[in-house]
């Protein structure tokens, strides 16, 4: 593989011009592409194979009248203390309300003052009035958006307290600034490594051509294979990262190259065969880890792992080709001025000034973990570990109304319903009896409702709603406690235990769903396939490590080291975002249970982003034990060539995840904190201490590897010795063709 991209390179750097238009071509095309694209869609959280969706799916059989994807609109309202709201003042602000909120995109708005609508509290002082729209949510227009503001605006004038929920409200989230500012962060560090505004530039700008060509591919086919817009953010945050990272380590490679005195196309070719061997690994890393996440069999996450995937390998060509080619067209530039000025020929340092062969920070830090391995290992695992203990209390679910900030409408709205008519009422489980195997379907349908009243924790059930053939039936039940209450849950477990009995005596099949139904459902498809992805995805993992490293050791502790890092990040979100610690810093402004698929979707992004700092770092290592240093030279060799290009781009991806922090989308403000994290743990922690370490501790047995897998797996060569010995031939070939002019040369 190094042969091939020692060559590729070479190819890139001498055709530069070329290789920039096609990418600038490519470029062109994809945002050609999306600018005539159509809207995405919505996150879709279909969830195949459980009960929920199975509801689900029979509803749109069943009612193929009920628009299930239209947005709903509900108006709360509150009486002034001590009066109803059936008053008649109070009454005809509601119906003037009612009477605005109708026409339009509305399709129906319901009237709380029906008899038996169950839409008035039994003090009087509160009621609702539910709105259904025509249209998905995507598709509410802001004059709609604004009618139901001026609406409610006019129902308070009149002395009532309104609040509005519903997902008609839902607009696009703001992602702030701050995600300039990470990128701002990025650009401070590279000009902090490089010296050269030109060199600490070119990172940035081949990452952001592949990161947008990456996310207008995304946007053109978002209406043709559902990407919503949380999967263009996801591509966005790692495409970027990766993307400097990786142009990052082949420049400074380039540099490094150029300071041993060899010719600039010579340089690049080298560059990319050894760095962009390590390129090709850690983003095949990536590339599994996100891919693998269709393990888990729900179509948004299977949808974001493969657009982000797409991002990652875009980087890693851009890295291979387009950054070889800049190196060709920046020139001497690739050093700062004072290099220039004081080498005018060159435009290149002599090697005893190169960047990385003096002894800095990196090599006396190793020189300290090798003479004191024990005690940094006790203290980080120590500091991990402790970090790591709240994931012991961590709960899963899905945001709901009742998780926004207490100063939004939609909390407010979820608050007073809450008190006038009990926390399960933001909660309800729909039930839907398929009665297609009832002899009876209306006395089906009543013993349904009749078992329903009697499960522990239930308050109300509806009546049952048939449907126009009659073979099914739909059934309110109000839950005792809130959506997010483990008691729910236990409710929901009960009703569905009733489905054998019911079929058994009625010949009717029980099915429950809704929001509160699907958020225990997402949840319990999380935690089984935790197991399988992670022995997917890690055993994937440690033979491509294997192939890298040629041991067995060393993927392992890799392993090893990553989860203690996603463990002490997890433990870190649950302190913020479910306890509330030091939320203020970050902007949480309401605490609340863990996303469901943050656990998964942590495991899958950070174990290929930490395989990228281990890949970086340790092929180095195993470049200097190749070539004949013992081991503990080979760690401070590889700290004091690869230390400060890691730490700096561990510094780059921090800053360009935290950037994301800064959302006001909850989902994205987590991901954003729980990536910045863990990569701080990951590349600071774990890589430059715990490897180290354990690698000190360990000698040569840490690049042990039986003989019998040493001759079954393939050389791929990413610390570049096979291309070395080839170059090495080539050189002495050269050297002795023709014959004779060596000794005419010699006896000048």
């Amino acid at each position: 593989m190094a042969t091939f991209l020692y060559k590729l390179g070479r190819l890139a750097f001498r055709r530069r011009r070329i290789v920039a238009l096609i990418w600038v071509a490519l470029l062109v095309a994809a945002g050609a592409g999306a600018s005539t694209a159509s809207s995405p869609p919505d996150d879709d959280f279909a969830l195949p194979g459980t009960q929920a969706q199975k509801a689900f799916d029979l509803l749109e059989e069943r009612f193929p009248d009920a628009n299930a994807e239209g947005a709903t609109a509900r108006m709360v309202f509150r009486a002034p203390t001590g009066e109803k709201v059936t008053a008649s003042e109070n009454k005809a602000a509601i119906e003037k309300t009612r009477e605005e909120l109708s026409g339009g995109q509305a399709a129906a708005v319901s009237d709380p003052f029906v008899k038996n609508s169950g839409a008035i509290s039994k003090d009087g002082s509160i009621a609702y009035a539910s709105v259904t729209y025509k249209v998905p949510a995507q598709e509410i227009t802001d004059k709609t958006r604004e009618g139901i503001k001026d609406a409610a605006q006019s129902a308070r004038d009149s002395g009532l307290t309104v609040e509005t929920g519903g997902d008609a409200l839902l607009v696009e989230p703001e992602m702030g600034n701050a995600e300039v500012i990470g990128i701002g962060v990025a650009a401070v560090v590279l000009i902090l490594t490089f010296g050269s505004l030109i060199a600490a530039g070119l990172p940035l700008v081949t990452a952001l051509i592949g990161v947008f060509i990456g996310i207008s591919s995304i946007t053109a086919l978002g209406a043709t294979l559902g990407l919503s817009a949380n999967t263009t953010t996801l591509a966005m945050m790692i495409g970027l990262a990766v993307g400097i990272d990786y142009a990052l380590f082949i420049a400074s490679r380039y540099r490094a190259e150029l300071t041993e005195g060899r010719e600039r196309e010579e340089a690049a070719g080298r560059a990319v065969g050894t760095a962009g061997s390590a390129v090709v690994f850690a983003g095949l890393t990536v590339v599994i880890a996100l891919v693998g996440l269709s393990v888990v069999n729900i179509p948004v996450l299977t949808k974001m792992g493969l657009a982000a995937a797409g991002t990652v390998v875009i980087a890693v060509l851009v890295a291979l080709t387009l950054v070889p080619a800049a190196l060709g067209m920046v020139g001497k530039r690739i050093f700062g001025r004072r290099v220039r000025k004081a080498n005018p020929e060159t435009g290149v340092p002599p090697a005893a000034d190169a960047e990385g062969q003096r002894p800095k920070a990196g090599a006396r830090w190793a020189g300290f973990v090798l003479r004191r391995p024990v005690l940094v290992l006790v203290t980080a695992v120590l500091a991990l570990g402790t970090l790591a203990l709240p994931v012991g209390a961590m709960k899963l679910g899905l945001p709901d109304e009742g998780n926004q900030p207490e100063s939004t409408t939609q909390r407010k709205a979820y608050d007073l319903l809450s008190d006038g008519f009990g926390p399960g009422f933001n909660g309800p489980l729909m039930n839907v009896g398929d009665l297609t195997g009832a002899d009876n379907p209306k006395a089906a349908a009543a013993e349904i409702q009749k078992r329903l009243q009697k499960v522990d924790g239930v308050v109300a059930v509806s009546p049952p709603q048939l449907n126009k053939s009659g073979d099914t039936a739909t059934l309110m039940a109000v839950p005792k406690y809130g959506p997010s209450d483990e008691r729910t849950k236990k409710i929901v477990h009960d009703i569905r235990d009733q489905s054998d009995a019911i079929e058994k005596e009625t010949g009717a099949t029980l099915l429950v769903t809704g929001s509160t139904a699907v958020a225990i459902d997402f949840s319990q498809v999380m935690n089984d396939a935790l197991v399988p992805y992670l022995a997917l995805v890690v055993g994937l993992a440690f033979v491509l490590l294997m192939l890298v490293f040629r041991s067995v050791l060393v993927p392992l502790k890799a392993a090893l080291g990553f989860l203690l890092s996603v463990l002490a990040a997890l433990g870190s979100v649950v302190a913020v975002f479910q306890w509330g610690w030091l939320a203020d810093v970050i902007g949480v402004e309401q605490t609340g249970p863990i996303m469901s698929m943050m656990p998964i979707f942590m495991i899958g992004v950070i174990f290929g982003l930490a395989m990228d700092y281990e890949v970086f770092l340790v092929t180095r290592m195993r470049e200097a034990y190749v070539h004949g240093e013992n081991p503990g030279q080979a760690i401070v060799s590889g700290f004091r060539l690869g230390a400060r290009v890691v730490t700096a781009a561990g510094i780059i991806m921090i800053s360009v995840f935290a950037g994301f922090i800064g959302s006001s989308e909850s989902m994205i403000k987590m991901m954003g904190f729980g990536l910045a994290i863990a990569i701080l743990f990951d590349a600071f922690v774990v890589r430059m201490a715990i490897v180290p370490a354990v690698l000190a501790l360990l000698g040569r047995r840490a690049w042990w590897l039986p003989r019998w897998l040493d001759r079954l797996l393939p050389n791929v060569d990413v610390e570049g010795e096979g291309l070395r010995k080839g170059l090495r031939l080539d050189k002495d070939t050269v050297a002795t063709v023709p014959p004779p002019r060596e000794p005419e040369r010699t006896g000048v």
